[in-house]
C-alpha cells in the first residue's frame, strides 16, 4: 500500500486534515503503508488515480481517492479487520459526522489557519496557495487571522455537539474510537502539524478527547513531525 498525502516545506511535515483521516483509518484496520509526499503543484506521483487532490491510496495497483471512499474501501475489501463503522448503522452516523467536519469545522478552521498553512509551504506551493485563495476571499491570508482569537471563541462555541457528547463517553464513537472519531481528529492534526495556535483551552472534554486520540496506534498523531 502506498498512501500519497500533502507536505509542507519540510517535507516530513504532512497536514492535511483529510489525509490523517485515512492515516488513522489505515492504522485502525492495522496498516502502516508507505507515505508518499507530494505538493499542491506536483500531482504526478499519484496522477494514474485521476484525482487532483490527496488523500489517494494505491492498494496492489487499485487507486481510491477521496478521504471517505478511502475508508469505505478499507472496511469493505478488509472486512475481517477491526470495523471502522461498527456495521450500517455506524457507517450512516459516520457520514453525516463527516459532513458535519468538512462544512462547520474545517469552514471554521480554515481562517485561523490559513496564514500559518502559507508560511510553512515552499517556494511554489507558497505561490500557489496565495494566488489561489488571496483573489478568491479579497483579502490577504494575514489579514484573515487577524481576528482568529474571536473566530477561535466562535470555533469552541461551534463544538458543543461534540463536547456534549463526550461528556458521557471517551470517543464518538462510545468505548473506542471509529472513523466518526477520526473525521473530527483531522481538523485537529490539521492545526497542530502547521499551526502554534492552540484551539481548544485546558480542560476542556475535547482537549482531553484529543490527548486520547493523539495517542492511539502508538502515538501515531502525537508523534508526527509539526512545523517548527
Amino acid at each position: 500500500m502506498r498512501l500519497f498525502e500533502l507536505t509542507a516545506a519540510d517535507r516530513d511535515v504532512r497536514f492535511s486534515p483529510f489525509v490523517w483521516r485515512s492515516r488513522m483509518a489505515l492504522a485502525h484496520k492495522g496498516f502502516s503503508p508507505e507515505c508518499v509526499g507530494t505538493q499542491f503543484v506536483d500531482k504526478s506521483a499519484f496522477a494514474p488515480s485521476g484525482s487532483n487532490t490527496v488523500p489517494v491510496l494505491e492498494d496492489n495497483g487499485l487507486w481510491v481517492s477521496e478521504s471517505w471512499d478511502i475508508a469505505c474501501y478499507l472496511e469493505d475489501t478488509y472486512s475481517d479487520r477491526p470495523s471502522l463503522f461498527g456495521g450500517t448503522i455506524g457507517r450512516g452516523q459516520a457520514r453525516f459526522i463527516d459532513n458535519w467536519a468538512n462544512r462547520v469545522m474545517l469552514t471554521a478552521l480554515f481562517p485561523m489557519l490559513a496564514n500559518d498553512i502559507l508560511t510553512s509551504l515552499g517556494r511554489d506551493d507558497h505561490t500557489y496557495f496565495k494566488n489561489k485563495w488571496e483573489p478568491k476571499l479579497g483579502i490577504s491570508l494575514k489579514e484573515l487571522a487577524s481576528d482568529r482569537e474571536e473566530k477561535r471563541t466562535a470555533f469552541q462555541t461551534a463544538l458543543s455537539p461534540l463536547r456534549a457528547t463526550l461528556e458521557s463517553q471517551p470517543f464518538l464513537g462510545g468505548d473506542s474510537a471509529t472513523y466518526a472519531d477520526y473525521s473530527v481528529f483531522g481538523g485537529l492534526m490539521w492545526a497542530r502539524c502547521c499551526s502554534s495556535f492552540e484551539l481548544l483551552e485546558q480542560g476542556d472534554l475535547i482537549a482531553d478527547w484529543r490527548e486520547r486520540m493523539l495517542d492511539l496506534f502508538d502515538g501515531l498523531g502525537r508523534n508526527a513531525k509539526r512545523v517548527a
